[in-house]
């Protein structure tokens, strides 16, 4: 059987996605209450990082830990990628090795390539374009707060970029409405858009995506690769920072979410990490359990 890849959450089903999250639900618990699980002993995860992150490496090598497995740290350095070779090449020696590879890079062609040519299930951990494992903390942690997001409302505030755009696909996954709040000339993708007309709006000013939205989400204002462009990213956005008026204008059960790093003072003012609805916390531990069921549904085809 070929393997199936997590490049988007377009690759599940909207009911696969669902029954993920509570999976991941039940891993959280089963770790809280000590519970040794082993289902993946003996398997490996090679994890090939060209961009770096803290959550990322922690969740997927404790997570493959955890479930009794092993995880392999790639960096640049470590690879032929980093060389020059064909990532076809690359693609198909890894996978004869492990059972399943997950990549944090920079376009996301490289790892639509590196899926092409793999054997073993191919997780992408973040691209220039999405960034769907956090899109799966982040609905999980919606759900155990809140229950279903199905039918609610999303505010999106700030660059239209990789999670903005995972959220957009998010938004038909799973059913809710989505507000981007972005200033002129940093929309998401618009073919992502095209379509979702239903689920997605395109607007200008933040307090009119927060109105009576169920969740506030946001990032930072200049990602990885964007440096040179902190001045002129840090005027435009200075009027899309998620601070408490902002969230007084929400539904009274809003949450708050953020990916992180966060820059406080920035995106965010310099209270909110810390808000009475900010499940920030919770959200980034869900990276590990969402990660767990991913995992094990990709390599064992099982979500029990």
């Amino acid at each position: 059987m070929a393997a199936r890849h997590f490049l988007t959450l377009n690759d599940l089903s909207s009911d696969e996605l669902e029954q993920l999250l509570d999976h991941g639900t039940r891993l959280r618990k089963e770790w809280h209450q000590g519970t040794v699980r082993e289902t993946l002993k003996n398997r490996v995860l090679a994890m090939i990082f060209e961009k770096s992150s803290t959550r990322t490496r922690v969740s997927f090598e404790a997570g493959m830990t955890q479930l009794g497995g092993a995880a392999l740290f790639l960096s640049p350095r470590d690879t032929q990628l980093g060389r020059g070779e064909p990532i076809e090449d690359s693609a198909i020696v890894i996978s004869s090795m492990v059972d399943a590879v997950m990549i944090r890079t920079f376009a996301h062609s490289t790892v639509e390539r590196f899926a092409a040519a793999s054997r073993a299930p191919v997780i992408n951990a973040l691209t220039d374009d999405f960034h769907p494992c956090q899109l799966l903390a982040d609905m999980q942690t919606y759900r155990e707060h809140r229950g279903s997001i199905r039918g609610g409302t999303v505010a999106w505030i700030g660059d239209g970029n990789n999670m903005c755009q995972s959220y957009i696909n998010a938004a038909a996954q799973f059913g809710f409405n989505l507000r981007v709040a972005c200033p002129q000339g940093y929309e998401p993708d618009k073919k992502l858009v095209d379509g979702l007309e239903d689920h997605v709006a395109i607007v200008r000013d933040p307090a009119e995506a927060a109105r009576g939205a169920d969740l506030l989400v946001t990032d930072v204002w200049a990602s990885m690769g964007q440096e040179d462009e902190q001045k002129a990213r840090e005027k435009a956005f200075r009027n899309y920072q998620i601070n408490s008026e902002l969230m007084d204008l929400a539904d009274k059960d809003a949450l708050f979410m953020h990916c992180l790093p966060a820059h406080r003072g920035e995106e965010i003012s310099a209270e909110m990490m810390e808000h009475s609805r900010s499940v920030v916390w919770e959200e980034a531990e869900n990276r590990l359990h969402a990660q767990k069921a991913l995992l094990e549904f990709l390599i064992l085809n099982r979500l029990d």
